[in-house]
């Protein structure tokens, strides 16, 4: 109802008016089930024409364990309202009144995509024209899945969606359309967007299926595309597994002597282990292919793990030649002793044997029943004795001296042989790895460059 104001002049009269006015004039409040109990219609052949708009305004988080996306959206909803209309010149050219929602009815609108509902309670208020359209503004944060696609991780760019339709009503109660287009929302978003963390906003498109489902509901798909911001991850997870790798390069410098290269190596596969769990942390599980970053990580690790057992080999040879002098020597030392007692035993056996010959020749020459010219016989033989024994003592200090020259060629051809064999190995084996780390490198740069997301 409204009020008219006689001024001063009584020619002058002021209508004064308020929302209860048309409250009363279209009974909101006293036949409530009239709004509320169904589809605000004429004709039941009709429909209700929804127009929606999505605006991103903030994207809060992205978690790739469980592939869900956080964003703050603004949603607006328009429809018209049959039963609801009025002249706005008939209430001091009001066009439009705000109402709680629960005085009209509201279409039935959600997210397929949306795991969690807001904890936050939607707007309590519509907004109602003259015209009979009803405007319905929520403000909300949703969680939703999201399909991640991890490959290039952390060059990444994730594209992902927010599905709206009716949740009881097919295309022939409700029909949805979108208020904007895809130029439209990409513009509007970086204007109204807050916060982006880790991701930068690229474009939203906007798809429209008509009663494209099996239960023939219209739907409207936004789809955001972000792209991930890969400074952090580059400082703080490919970089020092890098570093690790050029550390190991480094340990070539170290002695194969000691046992400090092989304790250094293994403390850097361990820092590369550490790693690899981090990285484990972050990626889905449910991935499709195996992520570029996780075969970087296993490369590394295959080349440090090869870089290790190399190390160990070339230990184990220089060990082994250690072992080889050291058996030399005591074989040496051994065979000296146990010649020269030998060559001593065997001349001086043999000149006790003509010591004692000499002795009976003398004896059976002094002999007084014994003739001329056997003592001559006796004579001439023991001469021949002493003979043979300066031959065989000759013959054993040659066979002493060349045992002995064998002995030294053996052993100077067994000590070190084992070092040269390890020092070969380690030269080729350090020139395969620079060649191995360089293409390995190489290709990772430029599949990370050139490839598209799986």
């Amino acid at each position: 109802m409204c009020f008219d104001i006689i001024s001063d002049n009584e020619d002058e009269v002021e209508k004064v008016c308020n929302f209860q006015d048309i409250d009363q004039h279209l009974n909101l409040s006293y036949d409530k089930s009239k709004y509320t109990m169904s589809r605000p219609i004429i004709n039941n052949n009709n429909h209700t024409l929804v127009f929606l708009t999505v605006k991103l305004y903030a994207i809060l988080d992205m978690r790739e364990i469980d592939q869900t996306l956080i964003t703050y959206i603004w949603v607006d909803l328009n429809w018209h309202n049959e039963f609801i209309e009025w002249n706005p010149d008939d209430f001091c050219g009001i066009t439009y009144i705000t109402i709680p929602t629960s005085l009209l009815w509201m279409p039935d609108i959600t997210i397929e995509e949306m795991t969690e509902k807001d904890k936050a309670s939607p707007s309590p208020y519509l907004s109602i024209g003259s015209n009979g359209w009803v405007r319905f503004r929520n403000d909300q944060v949703v969680l939703s899945t999201c399909k991640m696609h991890v490959y290039k991780f952390p060059f990444d760019t994730q594209s992902c969606n927010l599905s709206f339709r009716s949740i009881m009503h097919d295309d022939h109660d409700i029909r949805l359309q979108p208020s904007d287009n895809s130029t439209e929302a990409t513009e509007w978003s970086p204007d109204l967007m807050r916060k982006q963390y880790e991701w930068l906003f690229i474009n939203m498109t906007v798809t429209a299926n008509n009663a494209s489902d099996l239960v023939g509901q219209d739907i409207i798909i936004y789809t955001n595309t972000m792209k991930r911001r890969s400074v952090l991850y580059i400082a703080n997870f490919i970089l020092p597994v890098l570093f690790f790798l050029l550390l190991d390069l480094s340990s070539f410098l170290i002695s194969d002597t000691g046992g400090e290269k092989l304790g250094f190596k293994v403390t850097i596969l361990l820092a590369v282990t550490v790693m690899q769990l981090l990285l484990n942390e972050i990626l889905p599980s449910s991935s499709d292919s195996i992520p570029l970053i996780a075969v970087y990580c296993i490369g590394i690790f295959a080349l440090m793990l090869l870089s290790l057992l190399e190390a160990i080999l070339v230990k184990h040879l220089i060990e082994k030649d250690s072992a080889v002098e050291d058996e030399t020597d005591g074989d040496r030392s051994l065979g000296e002793n146990s010649g020269n007692n030998q060559g001593s035993h065997n001349f001086y056996s043999c000149f006790r044997e003509i010591k004692r010959r000499s002795h009976h020749a003398s004896v059976d020459e002094v002999s007084s029943h014994e003739t001329p010219s056997v003592s001559l016989s006796r004579k001439g033989s023991s001469s021949k004795l002493t003979e043979v024994s300066f031959a065989l003592e000759k013959v054993s200090d040659e066979l002493q001296e060349t045992r002995k020259t064998v002995t030294l060629l053996s052993s100077n051809r067994k000590s070190g042989y084992w070092t040269r064999m390890a020092k070969k190995i380690n030269k080729v084996f350090i020139i395969f790895y620079l060649t191995a780390v360089t293409v390995f490198l190489a290709i990772m740069v430029s599949l990370w460059n050139s490839a598209e997301d799986k």
